[in-house]
């Protein structure tokens, strides 16, 4: 079996993805539901202002990009956030990064897969949303069950496509463009725009993917920075122009009252043809962070247990795959439950706000870097750590709830792994 055996004897995975490939994958996880869905539900709490919103955000997300960064090029372990807390704070830092890392990301396929229904919906309205969602979820973890090279060789060209379609929705759109939407410019004043920075946070959360798959990057000291800041510039300069150009054709009320904003917007063009390519963008786009998430989810739980804190078993790599089998069908099955049990708006704060508990520990650990491994001066971290614990202030109350409930059940299996292991 060669290479593959040798993975899987020494416990390794194969380092197979260069610099655009971990681009692409920061551009694919980033680059999804938040531009394509998040953006309605933002809309209808900032109004206009919610590009002010985006600008926020992305700023927020640059400070804990850099901390990410150099952690990345520090310690290129497949685990991210888990890997870098485990080492520089505690086993228990990481721990519970590691937990709310897989916990936020489970609702954030959750979120991608009703996406990808809502936009489907809009083209053929006959099959229910959730259904979708589903079938949609179980293709992609075939597609990671598989194996790595067909996920990413398949994720470049879908990024590659969605990045070609949001440009063609900017250009089109522009003809189309009215000033008039963008009065009043913010309805709900600052408690509006911060609520708003909160929810489309959402849409950046994925630049640190690469982490989470750092034993599978070659030259990860140079690559991993690099593609983080690579993708999330791209994709911060994308969502300013988008969400610009989708005010300026529908306004508040037309993005807010609609499941697939961005189709509602282009339609006011009058051109089946670009309501079409939009909506199969929306697709291609949800789909791709869908296959990233469950790529990212499963490498943690990987590392977990690989480090016993979850069950040796998800550590197993498929001997003819060479992937976290185990991982990525348990993981998997997790996210077709929240699909069924949630609604858009909702899945969406709670991966927010669960996402900011682990960056936020990510900026931490960013504090107690060794000297010679800082790239970056020390109030990066800090401003990084600070914005993450201000946004959680602005999310629902039904997030937090559910949010508390699964930092508690991490917390017993912690105690209960503690006692089994004595």
């Amino acid at each position: 079996m060669g290479k593959a055996s040798d993975a899987l004897d020494h416990g390794h995975l194969k380092r197979e993805i260069g610099l655009f490939g971990a681009t692409a994958l920061g551009i694919g996880a980033i680059i999804g539901s938040g531009i394509f869905i998040v953006t309605g539900i933002v809309a209808g709490i900032a109004g206009p202002a919610m590009i002010i919103s985006v600008v926020i955000a992305g700023i927020i997300s640059f400070f804990s990009a850099l901390s990410i960064a150099e952690l990345g090029a520090y310690l290129p372990e497949e685990g991210g956030t888990y890997a870098f807390a485990r080492k520089l704070i505690s086993p228990f830092a990481g721990y519970i990064a590691g937990w709310m890392w897989v916990f936020s990301n489970i609702f954030v396929g959750a979120a991608v897969s009703l996406g990808f229904a809502h936009y489907s919906a809009s083209l053929v309205p006959a099959v229910p949303v959730k259904f979708i969602a589903v079938i949609v979820c179980l293709i992609f973890i075939i597609i990671n069950y598989i194996g790595l090279k067909e996920s990413t060789l398949l994720n470049n060209l879908l990024v590659t496509l969605k990045v070609l379609i949001l440009l063609f929705f900017v250009a089109f759109g522009l003809g189309f463009f009215s000033v008039a939407h963008f009065t009043p410019l913010a309805p709900s004043g600052m408690t509006g725009i911060l609520s708003g920075v909160a929810l489309i946070f959402f849409a950046f959360t994925g630049f640190a993917r690469v982490t989470i798959m750092a034993e599978e990057v070659k030259e990860p000291e140079k690559t991993i920075p690099r593609s983080i800041l690579l993708a999330l510039g791209i994709s911060t300069l994308l969502y300013v122009l988008v969400t610009i150009i989708a005010m300026g054709l529908v306004g508040t009320s037309g993005l807010a009252q609609s499941g697939s904003p961005l189709a509602a917007a282009i339609m006011v063009t009058g051109s089946p043809a670009a309501m079409l390519l939009i909506s199969s963008g929306a697709m291609i786009a949800t789909a791709s962070v869908l296959l990233t998430t469950i790529m990212g989810i499963s490498r943690i739980v990987f590392a977990m247990a690989r480090n016993n804190d979850l069950p040796a078993f998800l550590s197993t790599i498929n001997p003819r795959f060479c992937t976290p089998h185990y991982a990525i069908v348990i993981t998997g099955a997790f996210m077709i439950l929240a699909v069924l049990a949630a609604d858009l708006s909702l899945v969406v704060a709670v991966s927010t706000l669960t996402m900011l508990i682990s960056y936020f520990i990510a900026n931490i650990a960013a504090l107690r870097l060794p000297r010679k491994y800082q790239r970056y001066p020390r109030f990066v971290p800090v401003i990084g750590a600070i914005t993450c614990t201000g946004l959680v202030v602005f999310l629902t109350i039904n997030a937090w709830i559910i949010g508390i409930i699964g930092v508690t059940v991490g917390l017993v299996w912690y105690v209960i792994r503690k006692r089994i292991t004595k």
